[in-house]
């Protein structure tokens, strides 16, 4: 077990429209955990009462517990896990850079691989992941894993493109639903599930794509481009707003694009998650450290 004593840290809200003011909450964020290399993925586990997040260069998956505010080790070695999530039963799902593959934590602890290859060649380095109300399996496959050995194992990329992929449920056939990308990173659904986000970190920007019956996209315009470093990893509100990872903290997107405020971060943001009983406790994964605090909102329900 990992011991951290939680410690309060002041932040700054920027209001830049006055449609972010009722998503303000606490004025201090609260620091989990430090000491990571690179934290990254944050996953909520509602039955557990757990956050489940990768310490991709430490090729480790570390939990911290509500209920008690123990951090411990969740799994060691990780195959340099990234990006996580939660299928539609619970289940973990969990990018692995070094082993190339996307795999699911059973509730028995087992673990099932569900997709390291594409029509006989292996993947890239799987980076992030969400599941879609029917089941299907969608990641990002940019080249940051394979291409030294800090974040998983320096290898040649066996594919043409860096895609965006989805596995069907039933069948467990994949198909490559994007592949104009130069490193696809980070993506989720609005909450009807009309319209996919995926963020390209080597430029910068985020795209928004219309999804079709069978989960064909279609357009792909840029929905925004970061004003501080790069999009990483991001998640939605239940009222369709993008929270962003960002150099300088956490964007915040209305619906329509336009940026309408900030939540500074001592810290680069890679990734963000909700989480808590309300949904409403917003989770930070930034460089060493794993900041929380309460939002005005609630998190999209990914388990409904």
């Amino acid at each position: 077990m990992i011991l951290d004593e939680p410690r309060l840290v002041a932040t700054e809200w920027e209001v830049l429209d006055e449609r972010f003011r009722p998503c303000v909450g606490d004025r201090s964020l609260q620091c989990l955990h430090t000491g990571n290399r690179w934290a990254e993925g944050p996953a909520w586990v509602p039955a557990g009462r757990y956050l489940v997040w990768s310490d991709v260069p430490g090729n480790r998956l570390l939990r911290w517990d509500e209920t008690t505010g123990a951090v411990g080790v969740f799994r060691s070695p990780s195959g340099f896990s990234n990006g996580n999530t939660l299928d539609r039963l619970g289940r973990l799902v969990t990018c692995e850079q070094k082993h190339r593959r996307v795999t699911r934590t059973e509730h028995d602890g087992s673990v099932t691989v569900l997709a390291d290859h594409f029509e006989g060649r292996r993947l890239n380095s799987p980076n992030d992941v969400v599941v879609a109300a029917d089941g299907s399996i969608w990641f990002s496959d940019p080249t940051y894993g394979i291409r030294n050995h800090y974040e998983g194992d320096r290898s040649p990329s066996e594919t043409e493109t860096n895609n965006v992929y989805r596995l069907d449920p039933a069948t467990g056939a994949m198909t490559v639903q994007a592949d104009d990308f130069d490193q696809p990173n980070g993506l989720c659904f609005s909450p009807d599930e009309k319209t996919l986000y995926i963020s390209d970190t080597a430029r910068r920007h985020m795209r928004s794509f219309a999804v079709g019956p069978g989960g064909d996209l279609a357009g792909g315009d840029v929905f925004a481009t970061c004003t501080a470093g790069a999009f990483d990893g991001f998640r939605a509100d239940d009222e369709g707003r993008i929270w962003t990872s960002a150099a300088d903290g956490v964007h915040c997107y209305d619906p329509d694009g336009t940026l309408i405020g900030k939540l500074r971060v001592p810290e680069v943001v890679a990734n963000v998650t909700f989480g808590g009983d309300r949904r409403n406790q917003l989770f930070i994964t930034a460089t060493t450290s794993v900041y929380t605090l309460l939002v005005g909102v609630r998190g999209l329900n990914l388990l409904s």
